[in-house]
């Protein structure tokens, strides 16, 4: 089998995640990056392959959609949407919280998390 990647970087929208309550109440940016790794499609046709915009579309839908606490726990909601696609084989997604809620001067925190589609 020939394996590939796609990424997708910086897809990016406003969350109500956090441990604190003005977190969700007044929501903050997130931004997600993506690499996924793929069975090579065989065929010219976007039915063979990985549709990289449904899989950006959905992650911006989790991204705006409930809250969560951790961005531990949006990583794994969004790692397990995109293995939902036929076709993904491991993905590794980086949640990233410029704005969170750390009293002293930083660029970023992220996590990342990396996950496999479990084998039958």
């Amino acid at each position: 089998m020939t394996t590939g990647t796609i990424t997708i970087t910086g897809l990016d929208a406003i969350g109500h995640h956090g441990v604190f309550g003005y977190e969700r109440e007044l929501g903050q940016r997130f931004s997600v990056d993506l690499e996924l790794t793929i069975s090579w499609p065989e065929h010219d046709l976007l039915a063979a392959t990985v549709d990289y915009a449904a899989v950006a579309m959905e992650t911006v839908a989790l991204i705006a959609g409930e809250p969560v606490t951790l961005i531990e726990t949006l990583a794994s909601r969004i790692a397990d949407q995109v293995l939902s696609h036929v076709g993904v084989l491991r993905v590794c997604v980086t949640v990233n919280k410029p704005d969170a809620p750390i009293p002293t001067s930083f660029k970023n925190v992220a996590v990342t998390l990396v996950r496999e589609r479990e084998h039958d």
